[in-house]
C-alpha cells in the first residue's frame, strides 16, 4: 500500500517535538527546565476569558460565517487602521484557525505546482513544509549574524528567478529576533513590486519589541505593494492565546476570497467563542500586554548578557520577539561527556539528557550551529536553565 507522497514527505515540528519530550520528562518526575515552547507564560487577560464566558451564557455555540464573523473583521479592520495605519475592509479579512492556518490558506492561495518561494534563513520551522504542502519550491535565502540575520536588497535580487512567486517576511522574527527598519521594508518593497512578488508579511510578533524599536508593516508603505502584501495575524503572542487558535488575514480581495473558499471546505469556521474573545482582545485595554512586553524585555536583557559571559558561546540582542539564537559553533567537533558533538541537535540532545534543559536545536530553523532559547518562561527558570549551560560545558569537558 501506497500512501500519499507530498503529505509523507512532511517532516514533524522540531519545536513541538522538543516541548512534547520536556513535558513528558516533567510527567515522569525528572527535573527539567524548557525552554522550547512559542508560548507566553502569562494567562490570558480576565477580561478576555470573561468575553468567552458570555459567548457561551448567550448561546454563541453555533456556526459563524466560515471566514469568520463580521464583528470580528470589522474589529480586525480597526486594529489595522489604529496601529498600522492600514485601511482595509471585512471583505479583505480572513479569520482562521490561528496564524498557522491562515499561512496554509495562503500559499494555498497563491501558489501554482513549480512556483518557488524565497524564505530568509533562519525561518519558523514550519514555512518551509506549508510551502511544499502546497506544491510550491522551497528557495532558501541564507543570512548571517554578521548581517543581524537580515538580507540585503542585493541577497533579494540574486535569489529572484522567472519562478518567483513570493518573498516570506517575518519581522519580528521567529527565531532570531530581528526587525526590519522602515528604510529597508522600503527597499525591499520596490524590488517586489518591480518583480511582481507576493510579499507573505507575517507579523504576529508586532506588540513584542524592544528597546525603543518600532514595527512597520510593508503594506502600509505604498498602494502597490499593499496590494501585493498578503498580512498575517492573529491573537496567540499579544494576549497569550495560544490555545484559542485565531489568526486573521488582510489581502486583495481575490487572495481572500479564494482562501474563504477553501476554509468553508476544509475547517469551516474558526470557533465561535474564540472569535468572540478574539473581539474583546483587540479592541479592549492593552495594559496586560504592555506589562508582558516590560517582563520579556528584562528577561531578554538577563538572557543576552548572561549567554555572552558564559566561555564558547555568544549571541545577538534580539529587538523582538521572545527568543534567543545561541551560536554553539565554537562548541561543535568537541567531547562533552565522552560524547563527540558534531551537530547542533547532537548537542541538544545530550543537553537535555546530561543538563536537564530542553532547547531547540538550529537545523529545524537552518540555522546549524544554533540553538534557539526562548525567554517566555520565568526569570528563575531562565537563571536555572543558564547555570544548568555553564555547568554542563565545565562538567562534561573534563
Amino acid at each position: 500500500m501506497e500512501y500519499g507522497k507530498k503529505f509523507s514527505s512532511i517532516s514533524p515540528s522540531p519545536t513541538l517535538s522538543i516541548d512534547a519530550k520536556f513535558k513528558k520528562m516533567k510527567q515522569d518526575g525528572i527535573d527539567v527546565v524548557g525552554f522550547g515552547a512559542g508560548e507566553p507564560d502569562f494567562d490570558t487577560p480576565q477580561h478576555i476569558k470573561q468575553a468567552a464566558i458570555d459567548a457561551i451564557n448567550r448561546g454563541f455555540t453555533k456556526y459563524t460565517p466560515a471566514s469568520g464573523t463580521l464583528e470580528l473583521k470589522k474589529a480586525v479592520c480597526e486594529k489595522f487602521k489604529r496601529d498600522n495605519n492600514l485601511d482595509y475592509e471585512p471583505s479583505q479579512i480572513v479569520i482562521s484557525n490561528g496564524a498557522k492556518h491562515s499561512l496554509v490558506n495562503v500559499f494555498g492561495a497563491i501558489l501554482n505546482p513549480g512556483d518557488e518561494v524565497i524564505i530568509p534563513s533562519p525561518f519558523w520551522v514550519s514555512y518551509p513544509e506549508m510551502v511544499k504542502l502546497n506544491d510550491g519550491v522551497v528557495k532558501v535565502l541564507e543570512t548571517t549574524e554578521e548581517t543581524d540575520f537580515k538580507f540585503t536588497p542585493q541577497m533579494l535580487k540574486d535569489a529572484i528567478t522567472p519562478k518567483t512567486k513570493a518573498l516570506v517576511l517575518n519581522s519580528p522574527s521567529n527565531p532570531t529576533g530581528m526587525i526590519y527598519s522602515k528604510e529597508e521594508l522600503m527597499e525591499i518593497a520596490d524590488i517586489c513590486v518591480k518583480h511582481n512578488i507576493f510579499v507573505v508579511s507575517d507579523e504576529i510578533y508586532e506588540h513584542l519589541i524592544y528597546g525603543g524599536k518600532e514595527h512597520v508593516s510593508i503594506a502600509s508603505l505604498n498602494d502597490k505593494i499593499k496590494d501585493l502584501t498578503i498580512v498575517v495575524n492573529g491573537v496567540s503572542k499579544t494576549y497569550a492565546m495560544t490555545g484559542w487558535r485565531i489568526g486573521y488575514t488582510a489581502s486583495n480581495k481575490e487572495i481572500a476570497k479564494i482562501m474563504a473558499n477553501v476554509q468553508s471546505h476544509a475547517t469551516s469556521n474558526p470557533n465561535s467563542i474564540a472569535q468572540a474573545a478574539a473581539v474583546a482582545a483587540i479592541l479592549g485595554p492593552n495594559d496586560e500586554v504592555e506589562k508582558m512586553r516590560k517582563v520579556f524585555e528584562e528577561r531578554r536583557n538577563y538572557m543576552v548578557e548572561r549567554i555572552n559571559s558564559i566561555e564558547g558561546v555568544s549571541c545577538k540582542m534580539p529587538d523582538g520577539a521572545f527568543y534567543v539564537m545561541m551560536n554553539i559553533k565554537n562548541l561543535l567537533g568537541k567531547e562533552y561527556f565522552g560524547v563527540k558533538v558534531n551537530t547542533c541537535d547532537e548537542f541538544a540532545e545530550l543537553f537535555l539528557e546530561k543538563g536537564n534543559v530542553a532547547v531547540v536545536p538550529g537545523s529545524g530553523f537552518g540555522a546549524c550551529g544554533y540553538l534557539r532559547w526562548s525567554y517566555a518562561t520565568s526569570l528563575e527558570n531562565i537563571k536555572m536553565g543558564l547555570d544548568r549551560l555553564e555547568k554542563f560545558l565545565k562538567e562534561g569537558a573534563r
